[in-house]
Order: structure tokens, then sequence, then C-alpha cells
């Protein structure tokens, strides 16, 4: 129910003083513009209507800010709930709602999620002793001599799955890999990012990430054929694609995966949800759902979603821009109010860090023959290792500082692509910043000017070095890294180069429609 009244118009100049705009009340609840109009369309915020237009009244302005900051501590008590659900109250809720499919989920070496199905019946035994299964045929993991691994439920990560619908309800929970001796398996995706964290932990830091999904929808998964000439931000009425993307926001904030935006890209029929900043194994979790969501929500409709990083020539290819930070207790370790771009030496030490070894962890961020396709000159993409402020040119970048808001002082990474195994990337990318602080690394001058304008020679003075170029070139510099193999682990390292040296090669062989157009006239 939506709650309308009429505003006269001899009020109108009292309303313009004392009333917020959806845009205005969005910025004071620190939530986007859309999740206000959503709010007001489902009557959960009471809204008046001037003209074409929706204000909020100040006495529902003050309600709403009081029940923000409710919700914030609901918020951290649903957390602190949802870390320490039993395995009791998951077996309790998956009795009371009738669920009889429950899938266990987890990733393979190169992010690809894998699932296996367990009924009501088996639940029990899974969450107390794991579920066996041969790991012979996931990529990365065991050989066909030591195949039998277990697949051991985290019970913080039940939920139910929106896009199955009520009828025949499912729920899912996220997997940690174990050997049969219940110690972690090396080949586990997840447990490398742990391992990672726990390295943060002994410092006294915890590690948040907020990525920036960007995908298109296309037709079909044969071809590349746009639904929609849009651009940046752009709205376009009755657009499918529009409709799609807030149905999967719907639903995934539904699954308690806030949102902090979504929005038309810059190409033809390419889309982002930003996801709101959360601790790094949850959100590896998260953009594993996130990935999952998108695509079953599209399929339902009719058409493809996808997260390859470059499928159109000659426009933008998909990023995933990762927004991090760290923290020391409740305060952000990367703010220093008396620095001049109001970072800390930690901040400086991770940000030298990621550009020193940013080579050589590239092969994890930008994983696929493709993806090199994106890492080039004139698309908002980095194709150097620097930082900066304003640029967006540059590798990574620091958002200027808002007075009042040093907990969102951060580091924008601009070369991971959504494509990636999250949990890899993220551990690769944690283990070269805390090697720069370890080791108390000097961060370089920022760079403000355009890179890709630059003459060679000024990149040259800036000691700017390139990032690799392609797959080839990544994979080279990844297996003579310390840190990425201190990262992953031997069995991870090992298979993944394998894995991409093998993807390399198939593609190196292959005769491409442009080697046809171009030199089959002219040889």
């Amino acid at each position: 129910m939506i709650y309308l009244t009429t505003v006269k118009p001899k009020k109108e100049t009292h309303m313009n003083e004392n009333y917020m705009s959806p845009t205005q009340l969005a910025k004071r609840l620190k939530i986007s513009r859309q999740a206000v109009v959503e709010k007001i369309h489902k009557g959960v915020i009471k809204a008046t209507k001037a003209g074409r237009q929706y204000v909020i009244d100040p006495k529902e302005v003050d309600r709403l800010a009081k029940l923000a900051n409710i919700n914030d501590e609901d918020a951290k008590n649903t957390a602190k709930v949802k870390a320490n659900m039993s395995k009791e109250k998951v077996l309790k809720t998956i009795k009371e709602k009738g669920i009889n499919t429950i899938q266990l989920w987890f990733a393979d070496i190169l992010g690809i999620l894998k699932c296996v199905v367990i009924t009501q019946r088996d639940l029990e035994e899974a969450l107390f002793h794991g579920k066996g299964f041969d790991g012979s045929s996931v990529t990365g993991f065991a050989e066909a001599q030591e195949s039998d691994i277990i697949a051991m439920p985290d019970e913080s990560t039940f939920q139910i799955l929106p896009w199955e619908g009520t009828a025949m309800p499912v729920a899912r929970l996220f997997c940690d890999i174990l050997n049969p001796d219940r110690t972690p398996y090396a080949g586990d995706s997840r447990y490398a990012l742990k391992r990672a964290l726990k390295k943060a932990e002994k410092l006294g830091l915890t590690y948040y990430i907020g990525p920036e999904l960007e995908y298109f929808y296309f037709k079909s998964d044969k071809s590349p054929e746009i639904l929609d000439e849009g651009t940046y931000f752009e709205l376009i009425p009755n657009d499918i694609a529009d409709v799609l993307r807030n149905k999967t926001v719907d639903i995934l904030e539904n699954m308690g995966i806030q949102m902090e935006a979504s929005h038309h890209e810059v190409a033809p029929s390419q889309h982002e949800i930003d996801l709101k900043y959360n601790k790094a194994l949850v959100m590896a979790d998260n953009i594993i759902t996130a990935r999952y969501c998108i695509k079953e929500v599209a399929k339902a409709n009719g058409v493809y979603a996808t997260f390859m990083p470059k499928p159109i020539f000659g426009v933008n290819g998909s990023g995933m821009h990762v927004h991090q930070s760290l923290f020391k207790g409740s305060s952000n370790a990367f703010y220093d109010k008396a620095d001049k771009h109001h970072l800390s030496v930690t901040a400086k030490q991770f940000i030298a860090g990621q550009i020193k070894h940013a080579r050589e962890i590239c092969v994890l961020t930008a994983q696929w023959v493709n993806s090199y396709k994106r890492l080039v000159a004139g698309y908002e993409a980095p194709v150097y290792s620097s930082w900066a402020q304003r640029n967006r040119t540059a590798l990574i970048r620091v958002p200027l500082y808002r007075p009042g808001n040093e907990k969102a002082t951060r580091a924008e990474l601009r070369c991971p692509d959504p494509s990636c195994n999250p949990y890899l990337a993220f551990a690769v990318m944690l283990t070269a910043g805390l090697e720069g602080i370890e080791k108390k690394y000097k961060v370089p001058e920022p760079v403000e000017p355009n890179i890709y304008k630059m003459e060679m020679s000024e990149r040259e003075h800036r000691g700017l070095i390139a990032l690799p170029g392609n797959l080839y070139q990544a994979i080279g510099e990844a297996e003579k890294s310390a840190i990425v193999r201190e990262a992953l682990g031997e069995h991870i390292f090992t298979r993944f180069l394998i894995n991409k040296k093998k993807e390399w090669e198939d593609y190196r062989i292959q005769i491409t429609s442009h080697e046809i157009k171009k030199y089959l006239p002219i040889l």
C-alpha cells in the first residue's frame, strides 16, 4: 500500500524547505535512491506526491532516521546470530519450512560453482559429519588415487533460495572441503582465503571488501546480441534488463546480501550491481551467490547474463572494481586525518604492496584469456601499476575523503573482473597488501594525469610498469612469485597454473575470424 496525499499549492514553498526528496533521504539513511523509491512503492516509507515527484514529511524522516539506527544495531545482532547459527537451528528451520532439497555449494579452483544435493533426511548427518564425494572430476581437486574428500557445510551460510519458489523450497549451505581425516583440504579455494585472513588477524586486522559487479544481458548464450542501446546510468522506459536487475537486487536483499546501488553501465546492455562492503570471506560467498542469482533471474525471463570480461569489441568490458579496507576493531586502519590524502601509513604500505606485486597477482584477478582483451587503454580499465584519487586510468583509486565518513576510506583495485575466483583473488590481493605492511614498502607518488595519453618517456620517468598484456605473460609472472605461491599453497598454485597453461595453448592454436578476414585476401 502506498501512502499518498494531495499537496496544496499554497503549501509548496513551506514543503520545499522542510520536506525531503528521495535522493536526500537516501543520503540521510545511507542507502540508494532506488531503495528509497522501492520502499515508497511497497508502503514501507510514507510519501507525499508533489506533481510527478515524491516528498517525505519531516516527521517521517525522523521516524526513519531513528529506525535506521535501530536497524543498524539489529543488523549487527543478526550478523552475530547468523555467525553463531547452530546446526540444530538449521535442522529446525528446514523442518518448519518443509524443505526437502538442500544444495551443498563449493567452488572449484577456477571459481566455478559446484553443488551436491541432499535431502532433509541426510542433512543432520551432513551437518555433523560432512558429505563425502569423489573429487577427481572437480577442476583442481584430487587425483583419481586420492579422490575421497568431504564437503563440510558451514551452518552460518544457510539460506533459502528465493528464486526456487515456495511450492518446493530449496536451501543452500556453503561448504569447506576436508580430507578424510577432517583436516582442511589443500585444494579448497575457501581455505586459501581463510589462511590469508588468519595472517591479517595476527596483525590485529580485518579485511573488508566492497565489489562492483559488472555484467551483460544478451538474448542468448550463442552470440552477444544486446537487449538495449543504453549508456551510463540511463533509465530506459519498458526496459526488460532494468526489470531483471531490480528483481535480482530484491532477491539478494531478501537473502541478506545488502546492496549499495545498481545501474546501467557504459556499454550497451551492460549493467552493474554494487554489493555493500563486508568481511572478505562473507563477500566471496556473496559474489558466488550474486553471480548465480543474476544468471538464474535472466534465464527465468528468457535471456542470458554473462560475466565474460570482454564479450563485445570496441566497448567497455566488465570489471569488478574491488573496494578494500583494513579495520582494527571498529576503527578503519586506512584513515589518518593528518595526512593530505587522509591515508594512514598502513594504507600506503598496503597500496604499495599491491602495486609492487600487481603483475604477479594478475593471473588470479584476471584469470581468463578474454580478461586481457578488457585490460587495454581507452576503456576505463587499468594498464599500468599506479595509484591516484581522481584518475580512473590508475590501477588503484583512493576515493576522495568526505568529512565525517572515516570508515569509508578505502583503496579501489580496478584490475579484477567479475569472472575471477573471488576466494583466490582476495587471498592474493590481501597477501600482496600485507607484504607491503610487513616490509614497510614506500608508496610511489600518485599519478593523476590520464595514463592512456602519456608519452612513453613520461611513463618511464614516473616508473610506471605495465600489467601483463595477455594470459601467457600473467602466467609467467605468477609462476616465479613467492607471494602467489604462499597465498595459494602448493596444491592450488601448481594445479591452477597447469590449467591456465592449457587454456593459453588451446587459445594460441585457434584460427580466429579476425585472421581469416585480415590475411586470407592478401596472403
